[in-house]
């Protein structure tokens, strides 16, 4: 049976295949691939060092040789294992890093098994340029509508909200793996690599419905050391916001629960302290500290965004003059008031879509 071969990396072309099998390293899987992928390696990171150590200090004979006994290995396991309950009408698409030996020795097989096989011609690289292509190079056809509004006015609770109505929405610092401040980072959780936000994001993008609004948090160009691809960029840049107003007292109490794994850790808290743009002074510091050892972590919240994070939002609102759609009053530590904005925010998207 012949193989067949592809080049089309469109959503459409995707969703046509029971699987996507990325056959390349669990390594590279890790730095990126298709959305929707599963690893199925051909060879491990430790095989495929080895193969090319030898490839290069010995010869390309005896590495292919040993490169194939890993490969047969290999292959069988998943042909036992993942593979085991796949019915005589499974699709495939397979591929490598370059739709090169890999990926055609794993699909020669599967193909032999009676399956309908594709092999991704280009393989990862192919995926790469259209990322690329379609994130740095093109222009996007969506139309979003921000949630601004100073830190801790509840705008990533009020995605979830909205998104339980029905309106479309892009969680930027989901997909990120971060919160978008100096205090951000998920405990446990690394940020992915670059391309496999990027991988991620253009997932998403392509799934939302271009006829219909998304709404989106108003971030800066970075979510903590991911940057947003110029494309989408410049359509949020130039998007209307609801700014979203809250007393200080009331997001420094959200924050607190919000952030409840950086407030158990102290070490983390000193680590970000040190991060800060604008260094404390030995008062200040010696201040936060002991609002610490007294467990009052809303004022050091309040401390924080006083000196930090609401003159960093009030001038990134000066230099991104975005059209002001509405403003709303918001109690983010009361759900009863968040429900609210997210109803009335609904309403607004909706009058938008009409």
């Amino acid at each position: 049976m012949s193989l067949e071969v592809t080049q089309d990396v469109s959503a459409a072309a995707l969703a046509g295949y029971d699987m996507l099998i990325d056959v390349r390293s669990p390594g590279e899987f890790a730095e990126d691939h298709l959305p929707g992928a599963v690893n199925l390696p051909v060879l491990s990171d430790a095989e495929r060092a080895q193969v090319g150590t030898i490839y290069v200090q010995q010869s390309r004979f005896t590495a292919r040789r040993l490169g194939a006994a890993h490969v047969a290995r290999n292959v069988a396991h998943h042909l036992e294992t993942a593979l085991a309950d796949k019915p005589g009408g499974f699709r495939p698409l397979v591929y490598c890093w370059r739709g090169g030996m890999r990926s055609n020795a794993m699909a020669t097989i599967l193909s032999q098994v009676g399956w309908r096989t594709t092999v991704l011609g280009g393989g990862y690289r192919t995926w790469r340029r259209d990322v690329v292509a379609r994130l740095y190079d093109g222009a996007l056809g969506l139309n979003f509508v921000l949630l601004d509004g100073h830190t801790g006015s509840g705008k990533t609770e009020l995605l979830g909200l909205l998104q339980a109505r029905g309106v479309q929405t892009l969680d930027l610092e989901g997909l990120a793996a971060h919160r978008g401040s100096l205090f951000g980072a998920l405990a446990g959780r690394p940020q992915p690599s670059q391309k496999l936000f990027e991988s991620r994001l253009l997932g998403v993008l392509d799934a939302l419905d271009p006829a219909r609004p998304v709404v989106a948090e108003a971030e800066s160009s970075k979510i903590g050391d991911r940057m947003v691809p110029p494309a989408l960029w410049s359509r949020l840049a130039e998007a209307p916001r609801i700014e979203l107003e809250a007393e200080r007292a009331d997001r420094a109490r959200y924050l607190v629960g919000a952030y409840g794994e950086l407030v158990a850790d102290r070490a983390a808290l000193e680590t970000a302290f040190a991060r800060l743009p604008v260094r404390p002074s030995a008062e200040r510091l010696a201040s936060w500290r002991a609002m610490i050892d007294a467990g009052d972590f809303a004022g050091l919240a309040e401390a924080i965004m006083k000196l930090h994070y609401d003159p960093a939002y009030d001038r990134s609102r000066r230099k991104h003059a975005r059209p002001l759609l509405a403003s709303l009053a918001v109690a983010p530590p009361d759900p009863a008031s968040l429900a609210g904005a997210a109803e009335e925010i609904a309403r607004l998207v909706a009058r938008l879509d009409g």
